[in-house]
């Protein structure tokens, strides 16, 4: 099958292409990728484009899963033995005008299911924790609202938080990550004052906690210029702080980091500022071009820290 290109981008250290992901894996060679990053299309949830590509253009929930599961296996083919994939998602409200009733789809556990039944290995779970009032002052959730509570409670919910979902390829990993922290950007009030092995058991007991609690929600790159006058009011980058976790635990410096669905390139980003090199996929060219913009002025100035 030909491999459809809108758009491609190459530096020194990322490839960043402009189409389909699910067309654009297909020439990404087998074993080759250190760890996949990335946030997906969150069902039918959000409308990001009018293009048929877009999965998240999907008529309902399981249209969208029949899409999902092409790249599924793609993903599999191109990770490393024995590497991780990284996916950022949270649970989905269900919503009477449009699934005819009222609670939660469990986003999270269906993406479980679909890359176990792919063959990758479920490896852990890790909670980010997410302000109630932020989220019912944007989203207006009736199960949210403090007056739903004298009204009738029974409709009352806690606020959805975020995770990042880790799986892992089948196989021997035959460049182990041995990881010392010594170099980690960690993150948080408290920043560990020593040096050494305690500072690595500090930043260590922060990166092991199911619930990441320090997780800074506007700690995000760049999107705003590449937002278009046709879109949603939701484009939410993935926060650089749980990028930055991801890549300590997960890859080596000089590993390929790659993002199926690129948007305005924060896992690239990101995985480049800590040493190592990208690919990204991203169908949208408005984000695409905004992804070029954000990771060619971090290798601009990268490059001016290195001559001076």
């Amino acid at each position: 099958m030909e491999v459809k290109v809108i758009g491609q981008h190459f530096t020194k250290n990322t490839a960043l292409y402009c189409g389909d992901s699910v067309e654009v894996l297909k020439g990404v060679p087998d074993d080759s990728v250190g760890l996949w990053v990335f946030s997906p299309p969150f069902a039918e949830l959000y409308t990001y484009s009018n293009s048929e590509r877009d999965m998240g253009n999907s008529k309902d929930y399981d249209e969208f899963w029949v899409q999902f599961k092409y790249l599924l296996t793609e993903l599999y083919r191109t990770t490393k033995k024995g590497r991780n994939v990284c996916i950022h998602c949270m649970d989905i409200p269900a919503m009477k005008e449009r699934d005819g009733y009222m609670g939660v789809k469990d986003f999270s556990g269906d993406i479980i299911k679909a890359m176990q039944n792919k063959g990758f290995i479920y490896h852990s779970r890790v909670t980010i924790w997410k302000d109630p009032l932020l989220e019912v002052t944007r989203t207006k959730a009736i199960g949210l609202q403090h007056k739903q509570i004298e009204k009738d409670s029974a409709r009352c919910r806690q606020g959805l938080p975020d995770y990042i979902l880790t799986f892992r390829k089948k196989g021997e990993n035959k460049e182990p990550i041995k990881n010392g922290f010594e170099n980690a950007i960690y993150h948080g009030k408290d920043e560990p004052r020593v040096s050494g092995l305690k500072r690595s058991h500090l930043i260590w007991q922060k990166y092991a906690s199911p619930v990441w609690m320090d997780i800074r929600q506007t700690n995000t790159i760049n999107f705003r210029e590449g937002k278009s006058q046709e879109d949603e009011k939701h484009i939410c980058p993935l926060q650089l702080d749980t990028i930055a976790r991801c890549v300590d635990l997960w890859s080596n410096p000089g590993d390929i980091v790659g993002s199926a669905f690129g948007g305005v390139g924060s896992e690239i980003y990101q995985s480049v500022k800590m040493g190592r090199k990208g690919i990204s996929c991203e169908l949208k060219e408005n984000y695409w071009k905004q992804a070029i913009k954000n990771v060619s002025e971090l290798e601009n100035t990268q490059n001016q820290l290195t001559l001076f």
